[in-house]
């Protein structure tokens, strides 16, 4: 052991003496481990990690931080790792293990800890026929996506998942335990809906959910070789589409991984997949014109709701990665034709995916009493993404995402999404000048010594 690592371990020993969770330095056999964001690509290398076990932890850890000068990155999965940056002079709050689900039926809510995984709400809300605006990904956190915004499969029916946010449990930068709601405190909640975790660490959210027990849902494929054919028709597909539909067209370049089914492995294909929330014989209707093109493979079927974590196919575990994301206000043929040329069937791309999520409908309307996001503009929302086995391809994924972004700027919005930008950037891409002038003010009003620090801060 060095004497860095000493004196990093003596600096934090109070500190642990105070908690009923863990503390976590250099100087640990389990470092690199705890410090590990879900992104594998990130490395993260704070003061410490602190693993709270309850909200008086955090409370703690606030006091702590705010004595000596530090900052505190609160962190769930880690899905959103990689824009952090440098986390020198901070302590990653680990929040996973506040993991209660509590659904009540009668009222059509779950209460949700930090620390829970969508894939954990979704199981527990199936035996209810219950559905809740859920990820994309079973293994995405509940809290970063809720904050972020929250774009589900069932976006454009019912908006965005921080919309259907009625409480959050915090812990302010002062150390005080809030119950927060648009009667107790409304500045905050809506500070929280869709600003991030800029103004608060979150305990727990509760949040409405749906009587949803099974959807219409799947993915076709088709080969790579039709992707100008499959893009041009979604597109004019999606031009007045029932908002019960939510799906997403995708480029795909799939890597020979050996725990991938056969007909998936290193091959190439441009996909359409997502949810249409209709009776099996309507969506079956509305899907037509894409079946019609004939795909290769095509699962879409009546699905249990609980399932639709796994229609879009993301890992199940943590991977290194290299994305970022838009919203494209629209796509026309120019826009098409640089999608192709960056991964299309002639392009030599290393890039795993580029998908265009289709927005609209309730998702791109203002939410009733929303947050500080209570929708999105434009019509898709894009992300590229690279998987990254060996960090000395990192040059080469920086460089194709990078490309992407350039490629569709004649068409991309003044906003972006937070939860889909894996790089820093200004809080104004995110907010309209007046949202963002309320949250810093907010921000100033709830952590003035600017303690929490998050992915995407405010200033």
């Amino acid at each position: 052991m060095s004497l860095t690592e000493t004196a990093v371990s003596d600096r934090f020993r109070d500190l642990a003496a105070r908690l009923t969770g863990r503390v976590v330095t250099p100087a640990d056999p389990d470092w690199d481990l705890e410090r590990q964001g879900w992104n594998l690509a990130a490395d993260q290398r704070p003061e410490a990690v602190v693993v709270a076990a309850d909200a008086s932890d955090i409370a703690v850890v606030l006091g702590f931080a705010r004595d000596l000068g530090l900052r505190v990155v609160p962190q769930g999965t880690g899905h959103l790792a990689a824009p952090l940056g440098d986390l020198a002079g901070s302590v990653l709050l680990r929040t996973s293990r506040l993991r209660e689900v509590e659904v009540d039926v009668a009222n059509a809510t779950v209460r949700a800890g930090a620390g829970v995984l969508w894939g954990e709400v979704t199981s527990a809300l199936a035996p209810h026929g219950l559905a809740a605006l859920a990820g994309s990904s079973p293994d995405v956190g509940v809290a970063g996506y809720l904050l972020g915004g929250g774009y589900s499969w069932m976006a454009r029916e019912r908006g965005l998942g921080c919309s259907a946010v009625t409480a959050i449990d915090v812990v302010t930068a002062d150390g005080r335990q809030r119950h927060v709601t648009a009667a107790t405190e409304p500045d905050l909640f809506w500070a929280l809906r869709g600003g991030g975790g800029n103004v608060a660490v979150v305990t727990a959210l509760t949040f409405t959910v749906f009587p949803v027990a099974t959807v219409y849902a799947g993915m076709l494929l088709y080969p790579i070789a039709r992707a100008g054919e499959v893009l041009r028709a979604y597109e004019e597909w999606t031009r007045d589409l029932t908002e019960a539909a939510t799906t997403c067209v995708r480029l795909l370049h799939v890597p020979p991984l050996p725990d991938l089914p056969d007909f998936l492995r290193g091959q190439a294909f441009v996909g359409v997949d997502g949810a249409i929330d209709l009776p099996e014989d309507e969506a079956a209707a509305v899907l037509e014109p894409l079946r019609e093109l004939g795909p290769a493979i095509d699962t879409f079927g009546v699905l249990p709701a609980a399932q639709l974590g796994l229609v879009h196919m993301d890992p199940p575990q943590p991977v290194p990665a290299i994305g970022d994301g838009l919203i494209l206000d629209d796509l026309p043929e120019a826009a098409i034709e640089a999608l192709l040329a960056l991964a299309g069937p002639e392009a030599d791309t290393a890039l795993l995916a580029i998908d265009l999520r289709h927005l609209g409908g309730a998702a791109g309307r203002p939410a009733d009493n929303g947050g500080a996001v209570d929708h999105f503009p434009g019509r898709f929302l894009a992300y590229a993404v690279g998987m990254l086995p060996d960090p000395a391809l990192a040059p080469v994924l920086m460089s194709q995402v990078a490309a992407m972004r350039a490629a569709l700027e004649p068409w991309t919005s003044a906003r972006d999404y937070s939860n889909f930008r894996e790089a820093p950037a200004s809080p104004s891409r995110f907010y309209d000048p007046a949202t963002l002038e309320r949250l810093r003010a907010i921000k100033q009003a709830y952590d003035p010594e600017r303690v929490i620090r998050t992915a995407h801060p405010l200033d």
